[in-house]
């Protein structure tokens, strides 16, 4: 296991066992430096444990393919990914295992464990690896991770395990002055429990010309010269709004700024249980949706978008109302010139000639080049892909293009899994791919030093992200390209990142100059603060679930708005899944036959059919099969919630204000089946 003069120069405090935060550039080998630190502490310290770290799924199998397996000869080291059931007995593959790989949530969630098969403790560790350090703040998973540690510090307890971050970028924390970027070096220094930020001095020269930068370019396209299709979406969604009780018909119709008013729009229609508000509202976010892409992708894109979502509104909407009518009807008159318009090539997105053009100069001779194009959303990676294949220009100069998103769930397209995310990564390292178009999911720790090409599609994201993507380039004349329209916002938060990593850079030089004292007493400060907020936020949690009597509280259907259950028929699944106990509750839902596809498996249940309202088809959740006993399992914003206090809409089920009882099996079982227990 060699190591470069630099990467010596930055895990020397490591080798002698204080925590330390490794900042080099992405391809300089941070996990090379860890995997040897890793080696020479299992070799020098008693009933040596290690904890690697990851924020992403795919970053397991590669860590362990291209660093951690190489220890194998001397150490039992094991991989352990959310697809394997490796995570239900993780208590056991610690016990068995000397280094353990994992996603930091299979880790977390082995800590709150009451399971014995999974529960361990944090000082079952003596060394935490942790990957893309700079996300352990705020409700991170890392930083609930490092919360306890610190707790637990503080409180004066011995034998914690020392700590080892990795990262190419801390950003700046959105801050824009040098004392608010170095202030969040701190926090993060803080949160990490840090002695020292490492980065080569003396090797500097050495580490530059061993990891070349791309050439940066803006490629700036101009604005379409006319847009008949977007114009006609326009017109619909103005006819849509005359039948809205709204005194004028707005102007910033393709904008967020629109979204977020018909974000706020909806919420209104679910406070006061007005069905045709939430429904108005839910069919102008998707034609602003449909304007959004018709400005990045192609105008055929922004019309699948919306033909398909009416397809499965009368699939599966089988009351329809007045309003829904309306709205399939009106969409029905005007699908026909749509259609049309997004066919006319002349008024196709001047966007994509420009990428095209970039793709030629890159690609001009058969297997010269490998390449990422990151865009925004699942939709749009998955547009571009389709544009790609479809260009017999691009096809016949040998570009093979695949799609790469994320495993979350999304209501725009279909997730990856796991593995059809690994498949694809290693089919673009061997080269079967030679072009990846990508969410941020491959922003982060994908390692493929030969791609010499990365575009930035259109994308507004923070400086962390600019460095990510940058890091991706790193073969020998690469280049890294931002494409966007003129005059756009695009360009200019660019621009601004520019500035926001040299205001980085400058942040973290000051706070490695600090005054031993000064550092170590700030850090301090800072982990003290942080734990009182800590204790102050989870009472506050504790306090708001607490505010309403379960009893009190019912569940509307969020599209028409039917009551369906009371708060107290719900329970909790291993703390995290939410599901209706009430025998009752079957008549009010439809189940339908097969099995959901969820990425990853689970110890004691398994999904079954999605379910929906039995009056308007709206979606709700899936059937549990726990233990052989079917449960509707509810997803939070498919609702209203209505309390004493009013009618509310929530995204996750952490902001209800109503506590809910963790499930008991035998207790159902004999309950609903009459056993004498």
């Amino acid at each position: 296991m060699e190591l470069r003069d630099y990467q010596w120069e930055v895990i020397l405090p490591a080798l002698e066992g204080q925590n330390i935060i490794i900042w080099l550039p992405t391809g300089a080998g941070k996990t090379r430096a860890a995997a040897y630190v890793c080696k020479r502490h299992l070799e020098t310290r008693e009933r040596a444990k290690v904890a690697v770290l990851v924020n992403r799924v795919h970053l397991v199998d590669q860590h362990y393919q291209q660093e951690f397996r190489a220890l194998q000869d001397r150490f039992q080291v094991t991989a352990i990914s959310s697809d394997s059931d490796q995570k239900f007995f993780f208590s056991q593959e610690v016990l068995l295992n000397q280094v353990v790989l994992c996603t930091a949530q299979i880790l977390q969630n082995a800590l709150t464990s009451e399971d014995p098969d999974m529960h361990v403790e944090l000082t079952d560790f003596s060394l935490l690896v942790i990957d893309e350090c700079h996300h352990t703040h705020k409700d991170a998973v890392y930083n609930r991770i490092m919360e306890d540690y610190l707790e637990r510090k503080l409180k004066g307890q011995k034998k914690l395990p020392q700590i080892l971050g990795l990262t190419a970028s801390p950003g700046t924390g959105g801050a824009s002055t040098f004392q608010g970027a170095r202030q969040h070096i701190l926090q993060i220094c803080a949160n990490l429990d840090t002695a020292k930020i490492m980065s080569s001095q003396k090797h500097r020269r050495h580490l530059e010309a061993q990891i070349p930068q791309p050439k940066k370019q803006y490629d700036v396209s101009q604005e379409r010269p006319q847009d008949p299709f977007g114009r006609k979406l326009k017109e619909i969604m103005a006819q849509i709004h005359q039948r809205l009780d709204v005194p004028e018909v707005p102007q910033d119709f393709g904008t967020q700024v629109y979204e977020q008013r018909i974000v706020e729009l909806r919420k209104a229609g679910a406070a006061s249980l007005c069905r045709k508000t939430r429904t108005y509202a839910v069919h102008l976010r998707k034609y602003n949706d449909a304007l959004l892409i018709n400005d990045t992708v192609r105008m055929i894109d922004a019309f699948h978008t919306l033909d398909e979502f009416y397809l499965q509104e009368k699939a599966t909407k089988t009351l329809q109302n007045a309003t829904e009518g309306f709205l399939i009807d009106t969409f029905d008159e005007n699908r026909g010139t749509l259609r049309a318009l997004a066919d006319d090539a002349r008024y196709e997105n001047p966007k994509l000639s420009k990428l095209e053009k970039i793709l030629l100069e890159r690609f001009h001779t058969p297997g010269s080049a490998r390449g990422i194009i990151f865009t925004k959303t699942r939709q749009s990676a998955h547009a571009l892909y389709l544009w790609i294949r479809e260009n017999t220009t691009l096809t016949d100069l040998g570009i093979q293009a695949a799609v790469l998103t994320g495993a979350g769930y999304s209501n725009q397209t279909k997730h990856m899994t796991q593995n059809e995310q690994q498949d694809v990564i290693n089919q673009f390292r061997k080269g079967a791919f030679n072009l990846l178009v990508s969410t941020s999911v491959a922003e982060e720790g994908l390692d493929i030093p030969e791609c010499n090409i990365v575009v930035r599609y259109g994308l507004m994201t923070n400086e962390i992200a600019m460095v990510q993507a940058r890091g991706r380039a790193r073969a020998e004349d690469s280049l890294y390209s931002v494409l966007a329209q003129a005059n756009s916002k695009e360009v200019s938060r660019e621009r601004r990142n520019e500035t926001l990593e040299e205001l980085m850079q400058r942040a973290i030089e000051a706070v490695q100059a600090m005054p031993e004292e000064e550092y170590r007493d700030t850090i301090t400060d800072l982990q003290r603060s942080a734990i009182i907020s800590r204790k102050v936020k989870k009472a506050e949690s504790h306090q708001k679930r607490r505010l309403h009597d379960p009893d009190a509280v019912r569940l509307h259907c969020g599209s028409c708005h039917v009551a369906v259950c009371h708060g107290n028929d719900l329970r909790t699944v291993e703390k995290m899944h939410h599901v209706n106990i009430n025998p009752n509750f079957k008549f009010y839902y439809r189940a339908t036959s097969g099995q959901v596809e969820i990425p990853r498996n689970f110890k004691d249940w398994k999904p079954g059919g999605s379910i929906s309202c039995a009056n308007c088809g709206q979606a709700w959740g899936m059937e549990m099969i726990y233990r052989s006993v079917t449960l509707p399992m509810l997803s939070i914003k498919n609702f209203v919630v209505a309390t004493p206090d009013g009618n509310k809409e929530h995204k996750k089920w952490s902001g209800v204000t109503f506590a809910i009882e963790e499930f008991d099996y035998e207790e159902y079982c004999s309950s609903t089946f009459d056993l004498d227990i």
